[in-house]
């Protein structure tokens, strides 16, 4: 397969990163008789840009797709794609996965990352399981409590003092000079990946929204190909509304998408709860709003209230989410929704990752020999 720029158009054979003229780059889309296997890698072998190595995964994608209490009262009908339960706890282990099997075929003995979170313990987990050298550069201000969940895979953690938006650009060309495939948000491979989240959702539900957190734009990328593949390969008759949704307190996306601007622009002094879609300056924020524009589809920002009481909401269905995961809930009321329309909202990371400042329920006291009274 061809990559292809979604800005310019210029097309290339090799496995660049980003295209000439600074937009990101993407496998052209699947056209043919698809195979029909087991696991979601199977079962949609030829969609995939590379050969995945089957024996090297570690069980991710094919999550659940649980029906939401939520939805009743809102008069819709809600479905939460649960990606929590990947190996490492976040929807980041599909694309590592596939952009790991390019870099074991094309003879990389090093991979890195730029990320202080998700994609982090991704890389670094999906290394050690490849047998490959990992370099994971994470921002000075990394809490010690993430970066322990990281080292713990045996790849190299490094402190990058600095501008942390310019990271993601120095690591492409720092790469390129010394031999480490970096696989950061947007790697085509990575959004490949990501296609298997739409492919499983078409399985299970025919939806009329799925509302997507959306930080970098490489998982709103995959997951809008992955339907886009669909109906044009006569698997799935209609394209469901998709919606991107940030946090008010750092939505480059939503503010460009809004005051109709044709490129987004840095979004200066961030500042939410959801640092996990908290990006300045999303390397493929312009190919998201491309997309929103071309299909009429929706970008919605939230409060970091509105954050809060999802998050607290999801955790009463047994649900425990990052605050990131949670904005797609939070969102529902913002938008108007037909009533009885399907819904699917992607929780994107387990709140096991941040249970700093996660809502917390009551703890009662008992001594032992007053329990049955303290039960009653």
């Amino acid at each position: 397969m061809k990559l292809i720029c979604p800005l310019c158009g210029r097309t290339y054979d090799g496995p660049v990163q980003r295209c000439e003229c600074g937009g990101p780059v993407e496998f052209e889309r699947f056209r043919g008789e698809p195979y029909i296997g087991r696991s979601v890698w199977e079962r949609f072998w030829d969609f995939w840009p590379v050969e995945p190595e089957l024996e090297l995964s570690l069980g991710e994608g094919d999550t659940p797709l649980v029906r939401s209490k939520l939805g009743k009262e809102l008069g819709i009908r809600l479905y939460l794609k649960n990606e929590t339960v990947n190996p490492t706890w976040s929807f980041k282990d599909r694309g590592t996965f596939l952009a790991m099997s390019h870099a074991l075929k094309a003879g990389h003995k090093t991979v890195g990352t730029v990320s202080t979170g998700n994609m982090a313990a991704s890389v670094a987990a999906y290394a050690s399981r490849f047998g490959l050298k990992s370099k994971i550069l994470v921002s000075e201000n990394a809490s010690n409590e993430k970066l322990k969940a990281v080292s713990v895979y045996g790849g190299e953690v490094v402190r990058v003092s600095g501008d942390y938006g310019r990271l993601y650009f120095e690591s492409l060309e720092l790469g390129e000079r010394l031999g480490i495939y970096f696989i950061n948000s947007d790697n085509p491979f990575r959004v490949e990946g990501y296609k298997g989240i739409a492919f499983e959702i078409a399985e299970g539900a025919s939806p009329d929204y799925v509302l997507v957190p959306t930080s970098s734009g490489g998982l709103f990328r995959g997951i809008a190909k992955g339907f886009l593949e669909l109906h044009e390969n006569g698997l799935m008759d209609e394209l469901p509304t998709l919606v991107a949704v940030q946090a008010e307190g750092c939505s480059p996306i939503c503010r460009a998408f809004r005051e109709g601007k044709s490129r987004v622009e840095r979004f200066e002094n961030p500042k939410t709860i959801a640092k996990a879609i908290a990006n300045p300056y999303p390397p493929s924020g312009d190919a998201v709003l491309r997309l929103l524009r071309e299909f009429n589809w929706k970008c919605v920002s939230v409060s970091d209230g509105e954050v809060v009481e999802a998050q607290r909401r999801l955790a009463n269905e047994g649900l425990f989410v990052q605050p990131a995961s949670a904005t797609g809930v939070a969102a529902l009321k913002r938008l108007e929704i037909p009533e009885g329309a399907k819904v699917v909202s992607i929780l994107t990371g387990s709140g096991l990752k941040t249970l700093k400042g996660a809502p917390e329920g009551e703890v009662g006291e008992c001594p032992l020999e007053e329990l049955e009274r303290c039960l009653r």
